[in-house]
């Protein structure tokens, strides 16, 4: 099997932080690294928060379900520390944050399943009842969305899907997830999250924002995100070594997931470099060798 099958799966994996109040859109906009202020009911945002170095502690979906109600989609492994850590900076704002994972179902969509969000380009939204569906970069070709419905509404239609199945869409799609193994690693542009509408560089300040805005425009861009395949399992944290400097490594696995067909696929980012040839492995010198595989999307030129 090369390819993501039709069907649905709950996302155990993921949760929901929902950010209430008549200055939600305001106070989110000056956290994350996309235009939360402008978004409209027919769109979601992929975005990043990020430490004062930029880089990422966690990443999200974020979607409006009314002007004052918001909701970020994101890794239940890191929910809880970052929702401290927004809260921290809420001060006088007018929203309140807190972990709505009970009060929410999330389900992956893949193939026909995904028919709700039709016609939308990736991360447009249309709501379909009590339901949200987000429309996300397909895998392989294979259209894929995410479902937000309130707990207790009917489930969407569809065959069962694995769920290692999706998590194997999710990696082919060549978007990762900021997880626990991951958090503090990267730079949005490491995991190419200014080419796949993560990262606005026409917004204000956000924590990390010079510094993301200084390797965008000063061409100093070394690491980029790669889809990657290797015979044996993988996961997120590894590190990567290329033969040219076994000692030291030249990437890290950033998202990993059982492959159909046998071994794994992996988002890595890679020191540029060590993509021009050359042979690279996993855990060291003598460990898996890694194929990279054609990323499924064009890279914004650095500027």
């Amino acid at each position: 099997m090369d390819l993501l099958p039709d069907g649905t799966t709950a996302l155990a994996h993921l949760g929901v932080i929902r950010a209430q109040g008549e200055e939600a859109a305001r106070f989110l906009h000056g956290q994350l690294t996309q235009d939360v202020a402008l978004l409209r009911p027919d769109q979601a945002r992929l975005a990043a928060f990020c430490s004062a170095k930029g880089r990422m502690l966690a990443s999200f979906v974020a979607l409006q379900r009314a002007p004052d109600d918001l909701l970020l989609v994101t890794p239940r492994d890191l929910l809880a520390p970052t929702l401290k850590r927004l809260s921290m900076f809420v001060l006088r704002a007018k929203v309140k944050l807190s972990d709505a994972t009970a009060d929410w179902a999330l389900h992956g969509l893949a193939g026909s399943a995904a028919a709700p969000s039709d016609g939308l380009a990736p991360w447009g939204k249309r709501d379909v009842g009590e339901a949200s569906v987000v429309r996300l970069y397909p895998a392989g070709g294979v259209a894929r969305a995410l479902h937000v419905a309130p707990t207790g509404a009917a489930a969407p239609a569809g065959p069962a899907l694995d769920p290692a199945l999706w998590a194997w869409g999710e990696v082919r799609s060549g978007i990762a997830w900021i997880t626990q193994s991951v958090t503090e690693a990267f730079v949005p542009q490491m995991l190419n999250y200014e080419s796949v509408g993560g990262v606005n560089f026409k917004k204000g300040c956000y924590p990390g924002q010079e510094v993301v805005a200084r390797s965008q425009f000063r061409g100093t861009l070394k690491r980029r995100a790669f889809v990657a395949h290797a015979d044996a399992p993988l996961a997120a944290g590894q590190e990567v070594f290329h033969d040219a400097d076994p000692g030291q490594p030249c990437g890290l696995v950033a998202q990993a997931a059982g492959a159909p067909g046998g071994g794994c696929d992996a988002i890595v980012s890679l020191q540029l470099t060590a993509t021009e040839g050359g042979r690279l492995t996993v855990g060291g010198a003598d460990g898996p060798a890694l194929q990279l595989l054609p990323l499924p999307y064009d890279l914004l030129a650095d500027v």
